[in-house]
């Protein structure tokens, strides 16, 4: 089946014109249900799946793994707060490409410090402040992505024109692909560095004192 990979590219770049995050005025003001909260989170994200009538955007089962594994605080009397909603919005995009385990080294400082603090500085200023950088970060990526496709374009010239279809669509998800791979290894080395350094052993265990004595 042909592709007509530029029309494709066109769709996409056009479509990010119309990503938007989810507001803060968008959440309700009160604490909600379980229920909710999915069905909140299910409209507010479902036109992004890659199968809308598919895809789980939110279950009941995975927001209480979430709160096993300390990445969301517990509902207070069974309900939820704009705060957890916020939560929940970070753990939806971080989920594609972190483990469980990154995702908790990263937000775990997050919700200690500014979840309910109180204070005039917390989780829904954070928010705020990371959200309102995407219109700008959208144009970048918009650039980004047509570079790429132009790069993939060029490639390929001393095949024949069926063959080099397939493999100039074969290198411009090569090149978005690896863009995406050095951006994870960036993104994991740096929550590495956020994870408390393992004390070093300075004395030997009574066992090994045992076995060097023999």
């Amino acid at each position: 089946m042909k592709i007509d990979t530029k029309n494709l590219v066109k769709s996409i770049t056009e479509s990010l014109e119309g990503l938007e995050y989810i507001k803060l005025d968008e959440i309700p003001g009160i604490d909600l249900y379980m229920d909710q909260v999915t069905t909140l989170m299910d409209k507010k994200l479902r036109s992004v799946t890659r199968y809308p009538q598919e895809d789980k955007i939110l279950t009941k089962t995975m927001i209480n793994n979430y709160a096993k594994n300390d990445l969301l605080p517990p509902p207070i009397k069974k309900k939820y707060s704009k705060e957890h909603v916020l939560i929940l919005i970070f753990i939806y995009y971080f989920k594609g490409i972190l483990s469980i385990s990154d995702i908790q080294t990263l937000l775990k400082p997050i919700t200690e410090k500014y979840f309910q603090n109180g204070k005039d500085y917390g989780i829904k200023e954070i928010y705020e402040e990371v959200f309102q950088m995407e219109p700008n970060e959208i144009e970048v990526l918009k650039q980004d992505i047509m570079k790429k496709y132009e790069m993939a374009e060029n490639s390929f010239e001393g095949v024949s024109e069926e063959e080099a279809e397939f493999l100039r669509q074969f290198s411009f998800i090569c090149l978005l692909s690896y863009d995406v791979y050095i951006k994870k290894l960036i993104i994991e080395k740096m929550i590495d560095d956020m994870r408390p350094k393992a004390p070093e052993k300075t004395h030997k265990s009574e066992k090994e004192k045992k076995n060097s004595e023999v």
